[in-house]
C-alpha cells in the first residue's frame, strides 16, 4: 500500500497528528500548541481534514492551521468580519473575507494565546449568529 493510500484511511484527527509528527523542527510544536489553543477555546469544535490541512468547524468553517516552510498559519475563514482588538491578524489583510495570523520561529505564542482564543470564540459566535437567522 502506498503512503498516500494509507493516509486516506486515517481520521481527520489522526491526519493532524501525523502532520504534527512529521514536522521535526519548531513548526511541529507550534502547530500542536495552536491545535491545543483551538480546542481550549471551544471543546465543541470538530476537526476535519480539507485541502491537506487541519480545519476546525462549528456550525461552519471557523479556522484552519497549517505549516509552511517559514511559518505556521492560523487562517480564519470569516476573519474580515471578526473583531481583532489585539491586532493579531498579520496576513490576508486585503482579503474580503479571510484573515490570518502567521507565526514565525521565535514568536511568543503564549503572549498571543488569549487573543487567539478570543478570535476563535468570535468566529464561532459569527457562525452561530448566521445559523440562527435561517
Amino acid at each position: 500500500m502506498k503512503k498516500a493510500e494509507a493516509k486516506t484511511d486515517l481520521t481527520p484527527s489522526q491526519r493532524i497528528n501525523s502532520q504534527i509528527a512529521e514536522l521535526t523542527d519548531w513548526r511541529g510544536p507550534a502547530l500542536a500548541r495552536l491545535r491545543a489553543l483551538i480546542h481550549e477555546a471551544d471543546s465543541e469544535l470538530v476537526e476535519e481534514w480539507k485541502w491537506d490541512t487541519g480545519v476546525y468547524t462549528r456550525k461552519g468553517l471557523v479556522c484552519a492551521a497549517n505549516a509552511f516552510k517559514s511559518h505556521v498559519k492560523l487562517n480564519f475563514f470569516k476573519g474580515a468580519s471578526v473583531p481583532d482588538p489585539h491586532g493579531l491578524f498579520n496576513a490576508g489583510l486585503d482579503s474580503k473575507a479571510m484573515r490570518s495570523i502567521d507565526f514565525h520561529e521565535g514568536d511568543d505564542m503564549e503572549a498571543k494565546a488569549a487573543g487567539v482564543q478570543g478570535l476563535i470564540r468570535a468566529a464561532i459566535a459569527l457562525n452561530m449568529a448566521a445559523g440562527n437567522k435561517k
